[in-house]
């Protein structure tokens, strides 16, 4: 194993009403990222479709948690689907993960809420 790879997650609620928060609830984003870099190497989430994980995961995989910005600009531009607030919520939550590490900062798990 590569031990440069570190693993972060994002957990957020889902908008009520979406088929992913019948059943899960919340949405969960799990990144491998490369601790060094910020690039995120494997990407997978908690929505229920694979075309919606397939296109997310073309977007941020091979980009950087320390260029935040630009998937963020990338998801606006693309995807249009229910759970995009929730999906950029979990993202930021992984961001703000990837910089406590950075800084040597203890890491604090969060749920942010998006209905």
């Amino acid at each position: 194993m590569n031990r440069n790879l570190i693993f972060i997650s994002g957990y957020t609620k889902l908008p009520k009403g979406t088929t992913a928060y019948e059943i899960y609830g919340g949405l969960i984003l799990a990144l491998e990222v490369d601790k060094e870099t910020g690039v995120i190497t494997q990407f997978e989430c908690s929505l229920i479709t694979k075309v919606a994980i397939s296109f997310l995961e073309n977007i941020i995989v091979g980009e950087s948690l320390s260029s935040i910005e630009r998937i963020e600009n990338q998801i606006n531009r693309l995807y249009f689907g229910a759970a995009k607030k929730a999906v950029l919520s979990a993202l930021n939550i992984c961001a703000d993960k990837y910089q406590q590490i950075c800084n040597n900062q203890e890491v604090h798990d969060e749920v942010a809420e998006r209905n």
